[in-house]
């Protein structure tokens, strides 16, 4: 068995890509690059296309950064989620799973980057599966997404793609998915038990497989 789980509002209080972002740059310089842009992206704006969004906050953030920059305030910022802001009931479904030998899975449109020191700092997470930076030869932020933004569909395919390298099949797993937003529909309509994880979830599912 294999439980996959969103990350922001679904494992965390709050959304954690945006002040991750704003740690990393600054808000002033985030807000100054993106407004240099917004006029020439305004269509994009105007229509909510929150893909093409994030890959302009991307290079707003992230370009020409030192990746080993860009993982210290990964590390800190992770231990600061950790800390402050997890959500009991979901952190204590993630143990029940982990504790009756299940895999448990971050499959998530938040930044890889710190998603990986998160999952460390739980301890029971077998994968992380998150939107990834593209760095360059000399080891800074190319400002680009390395794939696609996984969101949506993209979160299917490459939770897919870990369960065939890992099991050799998505049939050859039972599949829980946790999640609470329209970017989550997806993964929830192909898990055979979903749970839809807007409310406090009980410390045992029902029924207990």
């Amino acid at each position: 068995m294999v439980a996959a789980f969103d990350v922001d509002r679904t494992v965390t209080t709050g959304d954690c890509v945006v002040p991750f972002m704003i740690r990393v740059g600054g808000r002033g310089r985030v807000t100054a690059r993106l407004g240099r842009t917004g006029l020439v992206h305004l269509p994009v704006l105007l229509r909510r296309d929150r893909d093409r969004f994030k890959a302009l906050a991307v290079r707003a953030v992230f370009t020409g950064r030192p990746m080993a920059d860009v993982e210290r305030h990964a590390d800190e910022f992770a231990a600061a989620v950790a800390a402050e802001k997890l959500r009991d009931d979901v952190v204590t479904r993630m143990r029940w799973h982990h504790q009756h030998g299940h895999a448990v899975v971050l499959v998530s449109a938040s930044l890889a980057v710190y998603l990986r020191p998160l999952a460390m700092r739980l301890g029971i997470i077998e994968a992380v599966l998150g939107t990834e930076l593209a760095v360059a030869a000399d080891g800074r932020c190319s400002g680009e997404l390395r794939g696609s933004n996984c969101r949506g569909p993209e979160k299917v395919r490459r939770l897919h793609a870990w369960l065939e390298e890992r099991y050799g099949s998505r049939s050859a797993v039972e599949l829980w998915a946790y999640g609470d937003s329209s970017g989550d529909r997806e993964l929830l309509a192909d898990a055979d038990s979903a749970v839809w994880a807007k409310g406090t979830l009980a410390a045992v599912p029902e029924p207990v497989s």
